[in-house]
């Protein structure tokens, strides 16, 4: 170095090493009063009681975001070469999630075959028929007591079952009890299963839809007097519209360019239609992947008056895929029953009305214009019907037009955020057929994100007058539901994810509560959740992966609830995080968790342990937590 002075050079300088005590040294803790102060001066977080406020997690936390600001601070660098991570915001869904792996046919049983009832195919069965291999693979029983057994005196899944030892003899043999059996049927009595017969039909293409032709071919003629009639004008945005040119009024008829009437098509009379009583209801909303049949019978058992199946969509219906019409199977329990339709175009909708209007057993059916995924809304369906008004209304006149049910429409208050529609449309629905509209208070653009707009929502409930008009957002308590019931003038009220974190919320506004829930309570829920799950999806490993992959989901929801009795002030609002806090005792503690893998111990509690390749990520994911 010396030689470097002497020579007229810069002098050297050694690197230094950054140790984490030099970077403590810089770091100044704060003292209890100071972080709990500073944590509740978070915007959006909830006020929770100071004693339950874990200040330790907080602590670490504030302490690591202060080491890496200081460290960054030592390094000193220009200010061109500092290297920022970009901030995403952590919404919407997980798409690059892990997918499990399917199990090819060759290493599934053939459940004819286990039951004793004899496989038709022999020899050619894609399944397996193995008995001493599977039993082999099988895993460890999970508990005693079978819930298909002790409910109706037999197991379908025989010696597949995880809870065999209820009904498997040394022998290998399924044990029946034949007074339960003869008392019960055997098995729960779940509707609207798609018959093996129907699916080759839908299949082949050999299900006639006459009403759905004639819809149709009425609609043709229309559109092509129209055009006929029609002088050269500005064109169509859409090339599946038709042109929005008004056509002149003669005598007592109206021509609708382009969309065909109800004096076109035979049609019910009022007074034939089935009506559908929404006046001061709770309607359980239709949910994606957790809006699921056990969940809306878990619903129905804490108050939900009417509930609506997950959203299907028309074109895999009409095709015959048995994922999607397992969407509307319908549990015993749910005596008010709908299911939802989604697509773009009035003859795939009209013929899958039809369809499901004649097979199934359902109450009313729904129209989703409110969902809004790019790779729905992109196909003109969901929310993108707002869009195309020529699409929306034929699809509702021809929906209608087959009907001897309800039809309802869900739908946002528009697509983008400067430009609510619902409150210009809403009367016209009602004036193409609908018995009744849903309003989502939020637009597409706006997803999830801030709070519902229930001022707009009674600008559509004063468009929609004298019909009845459903209001939706935000509602996660008993006062937020009276309060919006009041400032809206809503005829009933629609619930989300409301339900999801909380779904004891259709008891606390039925008795005008807030019900202090304990652990012990929320843990007998999830209990049923799981029966009702395994007599659903299975007793056997199948049954028990998709009953605990639809727990987790749940818990992605329910982890954020937070207990009324750790509240300073009363209600929780949808849009507040709690801090980190604990519970009462430590089950309560494990529900508030955040963490996936405390979501998986909690899954363990009824499932057993999860295989050794396990891996899980929720599928939804808010902003507000990671």
């Amino acid at each position: 170095m010396a030689d470097a002075q002497a020579e007229g050079g810069v002098p050297a300088v050694e690197p230094t090493v950054e140790t984490e005590n030099q970077v403590q040294d810089q770091v100044q803790v704060p003292s209890q009063e100071e972080l709990l102060a500073h944590v509740r001066a978070q915007p959006g977080t909830a006020l929770v009681k100071a004693r339950y406020i874990d200040l330790t997690r907080h602590s670490k936390r504030n302490y690591q975001d202060s080491t890496t600001k200081a460290s960054q601070e030592q390094r000193n660098e220009p200010e061109g070469q500092q290297h920022e991570t970009k901030k995403q915001k952590g919404k919407g869904q997980n798409k690059k999630r892990y997918r499990e792996k399917t199990v090819p046919s060759e290493e599934r049983p053939c459940l004819d075959f286990l039951r004793g009832a004899g496989c038709r195919f022999g020899d050619k069965c894609k399944f397996s028929h193995d008995i001493q291999k599977l039993m082999a693979g099988k895993a460890p029983d999970i508990n005693p007591r079978c819930i298909n057994f002790d409910k109706f005196g037999s197991c379908p899944y025989g010696m597949l079952c995880r809870f065999g030892g209820a009904h498997i003899d040394d022998n290998l043999k399924n044990i029946v009890d034949e007074e339960k059996v003869k008392e019960t049927g055997g098995k729960c009595v779940v509707r609207n299963l798609l018959s093996k017969d129907l699916q080759i039909q839908l299949r082949k293409r050999n299900v006639h839809f006459k009403k759905s032709d004639q819809y149709m071919r009425t609609l043709d003629t229309r559109k092509k007097e129209s055009n006929s009639k029609r002088p050269e004008g500005p064109g169509c945005k859409d090339h599946n519209e038709s042109p929005t040119v008004v056509m002149p009024t003669s005598g007592d008829a109206h021509n609708h360019a382009g969309t065909v009437t109800d004096a076109d098509v035979i049609k019910l009379r009022p007074e034939e239609k089935k009506k559908l009583d929404v006046k001061d209801k709770l309607l359980l909303a239709p949910l994606t992947t957790v809006g699921n049949l056990p969940f809306r019978a878990v619903c129905k058992k804490l108050g939900a008056d009417i509930t609506c199946g997950e959203m299907a969509m028309c074109t895999n219906l009409l095709q015959g895929q048995s994922s999607e019409w397992a969407l509307l199977r319908r549990h015993p329990s749910e005596d008010v029953f709908g299911v939802q339709l989604c697509g773009g175009f009035p003859d795939t909708m009209t013929r899958c009305a039809e369809l499901l209007n004649d097979r199934l057993d359902i109450d009313f059916i729904d129209i989703n214009v409110g969902c809004p995924i790019d790779l729905v809304y992109h196909k003109g369906a969901g929310s993108g019907l707002m869009n195309r008004m020529g699409k929306f209304q034929e699809i509702v006149r021809g929906m209608s037009s087959v009907l001897d049910i309800p039809l309802t429409v869900k739908m946002r208050t528009g697509v983008h955020n400067d430009n609510p529609v619902a409150h210009k449309i809403v009367r016209r629905i009602y004036d193409w057929g609908a018995s009744v509209v849903t309003v989502h208070g939020r637009t597409r653009e706006q997803r999830y994100s801030k709070l519902a707009d229930w001022d707009y929502l009674k600008d559509c409930v004063q468009a929609a007058d004298p019909h009845p008009f459903i209001g939706n957002g935000d509602i996660l308590s008993f006062e937020d539901s009276n309060f919006f019931r009041e400032q809206s003038g809503a005829t009933g009220q629609m619930i989300a994810r409301g339900a999801l974190i909380k779904p004891w919320i259709f008891t606390e506004i039925k008795e005008q509560r807030h019900w202090d829930i304990s652990s012990s309570e929320r843990f007998d829920i999830l209990q049923d959740y799981i029966n009702l799950g395994l007599l659903h999806w299975g007793s056997d490993s199948e049954g028990v992966r998709k009953t605990r992959r639809f727990l987790l989901e749940w818990l992605s929801f329910l982890h954020r609830y937070i207990p009324v009795g750790l509240l300073e002030t009363l209600p929780q609002k949808i849009n507040e995080r709690p801090p980190y806090y604990v519970g009462r005792d430590d089950l309560e503690t494990l529900m508030a968790s955040a963490n996936c893998a405390d979501w998986v111990k909690i899954s363990e509690m009824f499932l057993g342990p999860v295989p050794d390749d396990f891996q899980f990520l929720a599928k939804h994911k808010a902003s507000s937590y990671k």
